[in-house]
């Protein structure tokens, strides 16, 4: 029963027990960051995963964890979804994801690998698009952009945060309504890379356990949102996570080395 659970959890030997256990946890501390915050902890969750799981499998399990999170998210806090914001999001994101499936298997894996680097840093210390109401072409467009990115550097929540933020929603508007658009996203990622050959099966069992500890992270920081001092927070976050991009970077250059 143990070599069962060990096997499950470390997909077949592809990552050692304690780096799977480690993962499980930081899935629940990262779902709670987001759903307390509004948004982090899926960038801190790739950050971390790109250090410790092949980089083939980075995108695609990344994706599958999101999913699970933002779904509970978006079906925990269902009575303030803008489904006008989320339609026209996903009708944009269907010609991103067909775009995608056409290229993204033709990346050399050390190209994702500084991408997925490059943009970290870019989501924690580049500019952000300002407030303002979005047309409808404006957030098609939004989906299809942040949905081709998506395949590419996995954590696009900033982005579409972003794009959310500009409707001049309540707290509850923004955590909903852009956890609904993530969960299309995901879900769109999910089929794109399940189409192009990826294998999910060793994986689900990983998967399961950190979508359920993601399940409890987010119901709790559903609990405590509002609460917790943001900007503190926020500074020591975006300092881990360079940390971990420029990790990357390194561990991407030695490769020529």
């Amino acid at each position: 029963m143990g070599e069962l659970l060990t096997s499950l959890l470390t997909a077949d030997g592809a990552i050692t027990l304690l780096t799977a256990a480690g993962l499980i946890v930081l899935a629940g501390f990262t779902s709670l960051i987001t759903a307390s915050m509004g948004i982090g902890g899926g960038v801190l969750l790739l950050a971390v995963m790109a250090t410790t799981v092949p980089v083939a499998a980075l995108i695609p399990l990344h994706g599958l964890v999101q999913l699970g999170s933002n779904g509970n998210r978006a079906v925990m806090t269902r009575r303030h979804i803008d489904w006008k914001m989320v339609i026209y999001f996903s009708l944009g994101a269907l010609p991103g994801a067909l775009l995608a499936s056409l290229v993204v298997v033709q990346l050399p894996l050390v190209v994702i690998q500084y991408a997925v680097a490059a943009f970290i840093l870019f989501l924690v210390w580049g500019s952000k698009p300002k407030a303002r109401e979005m047309t409808p072409l404006g957030r098609m467009l939004a989906g299809a952009v942040t949905t081709l990115a998506a395949m590419f550097v996995g954590a696009t929540g900033p982005l579409v945060a972003a794009f959310v933020h500009r409707n001049g929603y309540s707290k509850m508007q923004i955590t909903a309504t852009f956890a609904s658009c993530m969960t299309f996203q995901n879900i769109l990622k999910a089929m794109v890379f399940s189409a192009i050959g990826f294998q999910f099966f060793a994986w689900l069992g990983l998967i399961a356990a950190m979508i359920l500890s993601g399940f409890i992270g987010t119901w709790a920081g559903l609990k405590i949102l509002s609460k917790i001092p943001a900007e503190r927070f926020l500074r020591v976050f975006r300092w881990i996570v360079t940390l971990l991009a420029l990790k990357l970077i390194w561990e991407a250059t030695l490769v020529y080395w």
